[in-house]
């Protein structure tokens, strides 16, 4: 099994091992940080997304998509955050 999805099932750290930080955004009370990971000279999608509260709430993704380079897949990465926040709102931190 591909070790980023296993860290990804098993609820393993927030970065997993070759991926970057992008810049964090705030949408509609959200903060989103995209965390691209490169695989095979591609970055995968992935990303975390917080809610201030008490406890602050986080839910972090991966997608299947590659993407060619680390700023293209960063900002595919916020527009699939902001979908997630869209179709989901607080229910994403509901998820085990």
């Amino acid at each position: 099994m591909f070790n980023w999805l296993k860290n990804a099932l098993s609820g393993g750290g927030d970065a997993q091992p070759g991926s970057v930080t992008g810049e964090t955004i705030e949408y509609n009370g959200y903060r989103i940080t995209p965390t691209p990971i490169s695989e095979s000279g591609q970055f995968r999608v992935s990303g975390v997304i917080e809610k201030e509260g008490d406890p602050e709430k986080k839910h972090t993704f991966i997608r299947s998509d590659l993407v060619a380079g680390k700023d293209a897949a960063c900002d595919f990465t916020v527009v699939k955050a902001k979908l997630i926040i869209d179709q989901m709102g607080d229910r994403l931190f509901d998820q085990a």
